[in-house]
């Protein structure tokens, strides 16, 4: 299950530069010919807007797969082995709980927006509400796979805090394992000589 995810995953990425890459070329083709030619490309705006959209759902499931998302970990990472994990069951039961809300306030607005047409492109505005509906399918399967894990026993003490301090914080760990293996390398290095 876990290649499976990971395989969806890289396609969610080719996906999302495949966005930015389409959303580039629209915003920048619309102002050069806007103020080169006063002209323009009258879907631009909506589709960039759309696309904004699907990138940022898209983008937080590959950030919840990776635990890329910010949060405060100062208590959590101090309580005991048990504790991290009754925390993580609660988190991980309320977050699935927040993406069936989420999934089926998306769904009902996806049923409710699929004969409204958007105004340039006259595209359903379904589209728009069905980022929601893949984005909670995925966070689901992604959540509920963490949470089996858990209660299976599979996740080890480092993995039982799924949130990063900020991204300063997680800089400045790397640079201080970095130096503490520096510093263990170079006790055995002048332990060898002796």
């Amino acid at each position: 299950m876990g290649r499976l995810i990971d395989g969806i995953c890289r396609v969610l990425e080719a996906g999302i530069a495949l966005l930015l890459a389409v959303m580039v070329v629209l915003v920048f083709g619309n102002v050069v010919l806007r103020y080169g030619f006063n002209s323009g490309i009258t879907v631009s705006e909506e589709v960039s807007r759309w696309m904004f959209i699907w990138l940022t759902f898209l983008g937080a499931v590959i950030a919840l797969k990776e635990r890329g998302h910010l949060g405060v970990d100062m208590l959590v990472g101090k309580l005991p082995a048990w504790g991290k994990k009754v925390c993580l069951v609660v988190s991980q039961v309320l977050m699935l709980y927040i993406v069936v809300l989420l999934c089926k306030g998306s769904w009902d607005q996806a049923v409710i927006n699929l004969d409204v047409t958007a105004p340039v492109t006259g595209a359903p505005m379904a589209i728009v509400y069905a980022a929601g509906i893949v984005f909670s399918v995925l966070a689901a399967v992604i959540i509920a796979l963490d949470l089996w894990r858990l209660l299976s026993g599979r996740l080890t003490e480092d993995e039982l805090v799924m949130v990063q301090e900020s991204e300063e914080a997680v800089q400045m760990k790397q640079i201080l394992d970095q130096a503490d293996a520096a510093d263990a390398a170079d006790l055995g290095s002048t332990g060898r000589r002796a």
